[in-house]
């Protein structure tokens, strides 16, 4: 992996985190750098989900890895929200 698309994945996943925690409703109780880490590891895990499913690389704009990703991101916002909730 090359430094370009390491970038390119750390700016992605700010933007995955980001829709990640709103579509989890109600107010999460996690900072915006655990929702920017949430997101980054949801972009990374999602891409290779995405592989893994051969749907990765499509024509076009690939909308069902951009789906894979943010899903991931909610649950893993919900799951900090949650773990940090019960403390």
């Amino acid at each position: 992996m090359e430094i370009s698309s390491i970038f390119s994945a750390i700016v992605i996943g700010i933007i995955i985190g980001v829709l990640g925690r709103l579509v989890v409703p109600g107010r999460q109780r996690i900072g915006i750098l655990w929702t920017i880490a949430v997101g980054i590891l949801a972009a990374f895990v999602g891409s290779a989900i995405a592989a893994a499913f051969d749907v990765a690389d499509t024509k076009g704009i690939d909308w069902i890895e951009w789906l894979i990703q943010i899903g991931l991101a909610a649950l893993g916002v919900a799951t900090l929200d949650r773990a940090r909730t019960r403390r």
